[in-house]
Parts: structure tokens; C-alpha cells; sequence
């Protein structure tokens, strides 16, 4: 197998997507000027959107699915009276109606069927697939195919400001749960309150446990490197491990270490009843994660290379 081109770089970027470029645009930009040999995203953000993008490098990409799993947070505007095919600025006009009569107390109560556990037809504009193709690019050729409503959960849903007007503007913050799309949410607001919605504007101040605080710019990896400053770049990088801090931690001994790593189940103590578990050795860190076996064992589900 032919070897990857690049420098062995593990752990997770915090990146501080712009706007208007596409996440795998971000993570190749990333991936190169880390110089990384490996590399992958946790969960699309639209071009329109900016914010919390975690990358993952070499080893983190193993853990991956854990991020894309994870709630996310965003602070979005939503347009009040104009309608757009994608159901965000970037669409065409699809209708045009005055919202110059809705109050925030009108958003308000509308907003209260948005919380919760809700019902969500996915927009055709998502990167969902059908029969293997994105359903973006089977809009973008003019066709539209039957989506199933999903459960998802808005846990938070909050106005934060409201400026009325022919085309009125809603400031909202939003904690949901992974595959909930906020445009849906704006473009179905705009429907019960008959003036329909699009989101204009989109950020992502949380991803799992990742926040904007962690975040880190393009413009700023840039300036690092044309610095040939690659140890400020590599500070940046969170150790492969925080992609699973919300497991529960289980250190074992150098011996249980060595068969587990072999592939082998291993006894421990203090383990949960079921589930995963994050697997450190003591005094070697992180080693990867686990699944608790019926019989009340441990078994190794994804270990990290040592390099």
C-alpha cells in the first residue's frame, strides 16, 4: 500500500470556519498547511456558515464519529418574509411577502412548537443522501425526492433580538441535538407565521465539547506558517482524547494494557455496567476506547497507533 504524503500530525483543530467556503474547502486548506498526511471533518457546516469546525488529524480521525454524534450550538438570523430555494441567503427568491405586521411576541409564540423533540423534514439542500448522492446536488439539478420527517431534539431555543420591518429580523441561540437543520427550523417559523423565512446568517459556537473560545482562524494558521512557526501551529492541536472526553475513564495496568492491545478482553476494575469506555494506561495516556462486554469484560474497539 502506498504510504501517505505528509508529516504524522494526531489531534483535533478547533478551526473558526469563514464564511463562504465549503468544510472540506477548510479541512483541505487545514490538512495542507499543516502539512498533515491525514485528515478528516466532523459533521458539514454550509458555506454561508462560519464557526466551530473541529478537524480531525492522523489518529483523532479514528474518534470522529464521536463528534459527528455530539449536540451542537449556533446563533443564527433569521429573515422574516422572503422565502429562498435553499432555505438560506444563498438560494434564489422563491416568494416575497411583508412581515412588517409580525411582533417578536408573534416569533415568540410561534418559536414554543420548535422545542423539544420535534419532527424535521430534512431540506432538499442538506448533504443527506439519497441512492448515494447528496441531495443538494440532486436539487441543484431541479429535482426533489421524498424525505422522511426525523426525531430531533432542540434543546434550547432562545430570541435574542428582533428587529420589525418589511423584512423583519429574528437573532436567535440554539442547542440541538446532531442532524437538526436550523434553516428548517427558520423556514418553518416563516410558514406559521404565513410570511415564510430564510436563515442570513449562521454560526456554530459549539460542537460536542468544542467552543468558538477554542477556535483558531485560517488567517491566523497562515500567518504561523509563513512564519515557519509549525510548534505555535502544533499547540493548537487538543490531544486525540478529547473526542471522547464524555466517556467514562478506565485506567488500567501496563499487563491488562499489553493483551487488550493485542486485541484481546481484558478484566478491569470500576467498569460500567455497559457502553464505552475511554481506556488510558497508567503512565502511558490514552490508548484508545472500549465496549464493556455482557460477561463484564473489556474489549477493545478502537485503539491509537504508536508511532
Amino acid at each position: 500500500m502506498a504510504k501517505r504524503k505528509g508529516r504524522q500530525v494526531d489531534g483535533i483543530l478547533v478551526l473558526d470556519k469563514p464564511q463562504g467556503m465549503s468544510s472540506n474547502q477548510a479541512l483541505q486548506k487545514a490538512r495542507w498547511l499543516y502539512g498533515a498526511a491525514k485528515a478528516g471533518h466532523t459533521g458539514s457546516l454550509d458555506p454561508l456558515a462560519t464557526g466551530v469546525l473541529p478537524l480531525c488529524f492522523g489518529e483523532a480521525t479514528k474518534f470522529s464519529r464521536f463528534l459527528l454524534e455530539s449536540d451542537k450550538a449556533y446563533r443564527s438570523t433569521f429573515t422574516l418574509g422572503v422565502r429562498t430555494t435553499t432555505g438560506d441567503a444563498e438560494g434564489e427568491v422563491l416568494a416575497e411577502q411583508s412581515a412588517g405586521a409580525i411582533t417578536r411576541e408573534q416569533v415568540e409564540a410561534a418559536l414554543a412548537a420548535f422545542r423539544g423533540e420535534i419532527q424535521q423534514v430534512p431540506s432538499m439542500y442538506s448533504a443527506l443522501k439519497h441512492q448515494g448522492q447528496p441531495l443538494y446536488k440532486l436539487a441543484r439539478r431541479g429535482e426533489e425526492v421524498e424525505r422522511e420527517a426525523r426525531s430531533v431534539t432542540v434543546h434550547a431555543l432562545e430570541v435574542i433580538g428582533f428587529r420589525p420591518g418589511e423584512r423583519a429580523e429574528v437573532d436567535v441561540v440554539l442547542h440541538v441535538s446532531k442532524g437538526t437543520y436550523v434553516r428548517s427550523i427558520a423556514e418553518d417559523l416563516g410558514e406559521a407565521l404565513g410570511c415564510g423565512a430564510h436563515v442570513s446568517a449562521l454560526r456554530r459556537t459549539q460542537a460536542g465539547p468544542f467552543t468558538e473560545a477554542q477556535a483558531v482562524t485560517l488567517a491566523q494558521l497562515e500567518a504561523w506558517k509563513a512564519a515557519g512557526d509549525l510548534a505555535a501551529m502544533d499547540a493548537r492541536l487538543l490531544p486525540v482524547s478529547e473526542a471522547v472526553s464524555h466517556l467514562p475513564e478506565i485506567c488500567l495496568d501496563e499487563h491488562s494494557g499489553y493483551y487488550l492491545k493485542q486485541g484481546q478482553p481484558v478484566q478491569a476494575p470500576d467498569l460500567p455496567m455497559h457502553g464505552m469506555v475511554r481506556v488510558t494506561l497508567d503512565g502511558d495516556g490514552f490508548i484508545g476506547i472500549g465496549e464493556v462486554l455482557d460477561d463484564g469484560r473489556l474489549a477493545p474497539r478502537r485503539l491509537v497507533a504508536s508511532h
